[in-house]
This record gives structure tokens, C-alpha cells and sequence, in this order.
């Protein structure tokens, strides 16, 4: 698929790709948002976008549930994320608010740390109680900050950030990011941080305020056992199910009951992925790989050893 890419250097790093540095680096790397359309990179379809491969393949692609609920749209994002400094803190709207103001689907999230430096945080959900003209007071007066609940970032941790839950990513952290299609984004607090022209970046107070998640978050990551070489569940949502492969052995993954696509996202190692007619394809650290709902089998093979991410809808 084609990257679209702001730069970061351990984006540059764990893609091998040569970049600007900039405050963050993201790579769009499975896009049907317009104006960031994927590409196929390999096989017969190759140089066709992601909304030409599913009006050529339709259910075949996506699955027939998927293609029913969002058409010619894919219905996930995929993103690389490197923050290099702390990004804004952000609301995203539901399903049914984003319909009623945008003609568009919610955004939910997760994000899975693939690096994080020592004193990287992670902002996601609220410390206090606070009621809707309590945020607005507090937006207005600068202080909005004390009642976000901050917890340390660390390789490996993973954060499923419902739509309606306030989130910001820390300085230092690198995630990988799947989330529901959507670019509509609410910055309710940016540190103060001024655009070009010396003005204080606009905020969404008002329309967040309807849209925000007012319950009180004590602990945002999602617990796991880490265990290899079988299939960890992390996050399942309405709108996606990812699990956590650590592989040292082959694994036949089986999908013949599984009416959807696969996204594959690599993380570390490489994994050599064979479908059932045959099909071979290296997955390496840094790479996404999606395969069709017609394929009913995948083994996955490592290069001594290798992660990623299972991801469907």
C-alpha cells in the first residue's frame, strides 16, 4: 500500500524510509479516506486504489456483512504514529453524532506501543468528575489539563480509546493505530501552541462537549497475558477485532468461518505469509498486508521471531 507520510525519524527508522523530521511522523498505511487513497503494491492488482479494488471484488474483499454496512469503503484506518512531541488532546464523536453533523461514521480506536522513551505518557479518559459546563469553564480558563487522566507509556502497552473518550499521545511514544474510517477529529486542549501566524490553534469546545465521555477513567490500557505462538486477544469492538501474534514457530491460521478481510501489521521480524492457493508474501516490522475475505487459510511462518497484529471488522 502507499504510505502517506508527515514524517518522524523512527518512523523513518522502522519503515527504512527516508523522511523529513517533523514534530510527528504518521503513515497512512491502509487508507480509503479521500484524498489518501491506498495503492496496491504487488499482484495483479497492483496500482489499483483501495475503493477500485472493492468495486472490482466487493464481498469477495471485505466480506459480505462489510460490504453491505459501508460499500466502497474500507471500513478501517490503519496509521504509524511517531510523536515527537505530544499531540493535541482530542475527542472523536459516535456513530449516531457523526451521522447526525458529518454524513460520516464515529471514530474508536486502540493503539498498540510499539516504543516508547522512559518518560513518554499517554493521555486517555478523565481523572475527575466533571460535568459539561465544567469543561467549557475550564477550556476557557487554560485549566482543562488537571483533570486528564495520564498514565505512563511503555512497549507493548495497548489502548482501545472508545469514540467519546478524550486522548492525547505523548511525546515519544511510536503506535500502531487501527481505527474505524473516519477523519473527524475534535481538539478540545493544545498545550497553548500557536500556528504560523502566532495565533493559539482553534479548539472544538462546543462541539465536543456534546461528544465527550464524561465517566471517570481510573486505568486505560488493555490487560493481556503475553503468550507465543498463539493467538492473544487484545481489543473487540463493533467495529474491529485485533489479536497479538508472537510467533518462534509456524501457525496455520484458519478463516474459513470468518465472513471479513484480514489486516496484517507487522511489528517486529519478518513472517513469510502463504494463503491457501499458494501465495507467499514477507511481512516485515513496519508493513501492512491486507488479505481478502475469500481466503480461508493463511500460515504464517517466522523468521526466528516475529509479531503482529490480526485485525478484522
Amino acid at each position: 500500500m502507499k504510505q502517506v507520510i508527515w514524517g518522524g525519524e523512527r518512523i523513518a527508522a522502522f519503515k527504512r524510509l527516508d523522511t523529513e523530521m517533523k514534530e510527528v511522523g504518521e503513515s497512512w498505511e491502509l487508507s480509503s479516506v479521500p484524498g489518501n487513497l491506498s495503492v496496491v503494491s504487488e499482484g495483479p492488482d497492483k496500482g489499483l486504489d483501495i475503493v477500485q479494488l472493492l468495486r472490482k471484488y466487493r464481498d469477495r474483499l471485505v466480506g459480505y456483512d462489510n460490504y453491505v454496512r459501508y460499500g466502497d469503503m474500507f471500513p478501517l484506518l490503519i496509521k504509524f504514529i511517531d510523536a515527537h512531541r505530544a499531540l493535541s488532546v482530542q475527542v472523536h464523536p459516535d456513530d449516531v453524532l457523526a451521522k447526525e453533523r458529518h454524513g460520516t461514521w464515529g471514530k474508536s480506536e486502540m493503539w498498540y506501543v510499539i516504543d516508547a522513551d522512559r518518560e513518554a505518557k499517554i493521555c486517555a479518559g478523565l481523572s475527575q468528575s466533571v460535568t459539561k459546563e465544567d469543561y467549557v469553564r475550564m477550556v476557557a480558563e487554560g485549566t482543562i489539563e488537571e483533570v486528564l487522566h495520564y498514565e505512563r507509556a511503555h512497549t507493548g502497552d495497548v489502548y482501545f480509546l472508545p469514540a467519546g473518550r478524550v486522548h492525547s499521545l505523548g511525546a515519544g511514544c511510536l503506535v500502531a493505530e487501527i481505527q474505524q474510517t473516519s477523519d473527524i477529529t475534535y481538539r478540545i486542549f493544545d498545550y497553548n501552541r500557536r500556528d504560523n501566524n502566532g495565533n493559539l490553534r482553534e479548539l472544538h469546545t462546543e462541539l465536543a462537549e456534546e461528544a465527550i465521555d464524561y465517566q471517570v477513567l481510573t486505568n486505560a490500557k488493555v490487560m493481556y497475558e503475553s503468550r507465543m505462538n498463539e493467538p492473544v486477544p487484545l481489543v473487540e469492538d463493533a467495529h474491529f477485532v485485533t489479536s497479538l501474534y508472537e510467533l518462534t514457530e509456524p501457525m496455520e491460521c484458519d478463516y474459513s468461518e470468518l465472513d471479513s478481510f484480514i489486516v496484517y501489521v507487522g511489528l517486529e521480524g519478518e513472517i513469510q505469509l502463504v494463503d491457501d492457493e499458494g501465495r507467499m508474501m514477507t511481512l516485515r516490522a513496519g508493513e501492512v498486508v491486507l488479505v481478502p475475505a475469500s481466503t480461508q487459510t493463511v500460515v504464517l511462518l517466522p523468521e526466528g521471531k516475529g509479531k503482529l497484529l490480526e485485525v478484522f471488522a
